[in-house]
């Protein structure tokens, strides 16, 4: 440990143990009567009961925040968790947009009595210099044309990943060290 720093210091290691003095800060819970300068600074933040024990932070899959409020932004007290790994957006969340119905081809069956130039509740005709439209169906068709397109709706509906880029690193908290002074 080194001689300047402050209990409930948290620092960054690049190797794979917590160093004499320091403790991983994976929210391990502590006994108050052995780490009562920690303990005093930390109460119950990040957990505990505060009569026999105390945690120590979580920052396993976690990203350090800034406690305070910034202009415009949200407010984080000490010890408060947020975020997700994961997130399925709503349909609300997803900004306005349209989809466009391509040209299909479509075969139409044309009335082979062409004699009416009403459209309707008549069929499309056949024939040059024919009327354009036959009043009664073509032989077999039972039916006027009728079509509906639908829109379906796209995505899966899957979580996606909503981590930052990320490296992994073991971060510790000091149980002894300088009791930092309140200025």
């Amino acid at each position: 440990m080194a001689a300047e720093s402050f209990v409930a210091e948290i620092v960054m290691y690049g190797f794979n143990f917590a160093p004499k003095g320091y403790a991983f800060c994976n929210g391990q819970i502590l006994p108050i009567s052995q780490n009562t300068a920690l303990f005093s600074l930390l109460g119950t933040t990040y957990g505990g009961d505060g009569k026999s024990t105390f945690a120590l932070p979580n920052l396993q899959n976690a990203t350090p925040l800034g406690a305070g409020q910034g202009p415009g932004l949200s407010e984080y007290w000490p010890g408060q968790a947020g975020g997700a790994a994961e997130i399925t957006l709503l349909q609300t969340e997803i900004p306005g947009h349209t989809h466009e119905i391509k040209k299909m081809p479509l075969a139409i069956p044309a009335g082979n009595t062409n004699n009416t130039t009403n459209p309707v509740n008549a069929y499309l005709g056949t024939g040059a210099g024919l009327q354009q439209y036959a009043a009664e169906a073509p032989t077999g068709e039972s039916g006027k044309l009728r079509s509906t397109l639908q829109l379906t709706p796209a995505g899966a509906s899957q979580a996606l990943n909503n981590k930052q880029p990320m490296l992994g690193i073991n971060i510790c908290i000091a149980l002894q060290g300088i009791f930092p002074e309140r200025p």
